[in-house]
């Protein structure tokens, strides 16, 4: 798949969703992350347990190779109790582009712990996320990420 066509799939509907979880005004942040893919991170909670989260990142390799991601996650904060903050289990599913000579498409499983401090705009995440490339051929592949985020309301 051309690597324009694939821009203006994602794109806007990366744009939509991002619209949409800004709009539920629960509260959003940008930050980084490191491991592979290293970059930017953003997440946008929708409520309480569901977020909205994104990265353009690069994964590491034979070559650089920019990503775009973007996942829909569900929270569980009744996994793990710490005594102060908030540390739930999460789990989602999403899309990612990674640019390379074919450019890969694929579905995301992401999979991690996240870290709310108490009384700080702050979170600490860690996640592996096993992914399925349907372009241009089924491969598997695998993410694992360690960052932080500032959180805005």
């Amino acid at each position: 798949m051309k690597r324009t066509k694939l821009l203006f799939i994602f794109i806007p509907v990366f744009l939509m969703l991002l619209t949409a979880a800004l709009e539920a005004g629960n509260g959003w942040g940008i930050g980084f992350m490191v491991g592979n893919p290293t970059g930017l991170s953003f997440k946008a909670w929708t409520g309480k347990t569901r977020a909205f989260d994104a990265g353009a990142a690069w994964a590491f390799g034979d070559q650089d190779k920019l990503q775009l991601h973007a996942d829909y996650l569900f929270h569980n904060y009744r996994v793990i109790k710490v005594e102060s903050g908030q540390l739930p289990f999460y789990v989602g599913i999403g899309a990612r582009v990674k640019f390379e000579k074919d450019t890969r498409v694929g579905v995301r499983i992401p999979v991690g712990l996240c870290y709310l401090f108490k009384n700080h705009p702050i979170d600490i995440f860690f996640e592996v996320v096993p992914i399925i490339d349907l372009a241009p051929e089924t491969e598997m592949d695998m993410n694992v990420a360690l960052g932080i985020r500032y959180f805005f309301k």
